[in-house]
């Protein structure tokens, strides 16, 4: 059997939001490093402040309580990050997917503030509790969970997955129907 801690975000990642740099659109020098912003790249701009993997959490605006894109998610690389997405750096890839694909799954209702602008600010996101199972269940978890999302989201991985089982399933119900049982004579 295995154990869960009940951690909080401040616990198991590092805040890297004091580091964050808006750009007002005219003030950008455009380049080829991605700007990101609540929900993702706004623009591509020709320095960048971070460089690593991180995990962008929305930190305003509508997809808050909306949704209608993931308001947690994954970046690697150069880039520059405004001061509408909290940054979260983690230990490893799998805690960070593993926090990452939690938080696109939970209501966070309750730690948003704000009326007309919905707001997730850092004193709240804080106060998010995750349960995190032992690290070898993190890493299953995840290795799951991405392999999923490949068949599910890739082209090219699943449909031929896809009809790779259905051609078995044709074969084994093809096989079934056309195998008759000799008459006793």
């Amino acid at each position: 059997m295995f154990g869960y801690a009940y951690l909080t975000l401040d616990k198991i990642s590092e805040n890297c939001d004091r580091q964050r740099k808006p750009v007002t659109k005219g003030k950008r020098e455009a380049g080829k490093y991605p700007y990101y912003g609540a929900s993702g790249i706004v623009d591509y701009v020709s320095d960048y402040i971070f460089d690593g993997d991180y995990l962008l959490v929305s930190e305003d605006g509508a997809n808050l309580l909306a949704r209608t894109t993931p308001i947690a998610f994954s970046i690697s690389g150069k880039n520059w990050v405004n001061n509408h997405a909290h940054v979260l750096k983690f230990d490893t890839y799998e805690l960070r997917r593993y926090v990452e694909i939690y938080l696109n799954s939970i209501d966070l209702g309750k730690f948003i503030s704000g009326g007309a602008q919905p707001k997730l600010n850092q004193e709240n996101l804080n106060k998010i509790v995750i349960s995190v199972p032992e690290e070898e269940k993190v890493k299953d978890i995840v290795n799951i969970l991405d392999r999923f999302d490949i068949l599910c989201n890739d082209l090219s991985a699943g449909l031929p997955a896809e009809i790779e089982a259905r051609q078995k399933q044709y074969e084994y119900y093809r096989d079934k129907l056309l195998s008759f049982k000799e008459l006793p004579k």
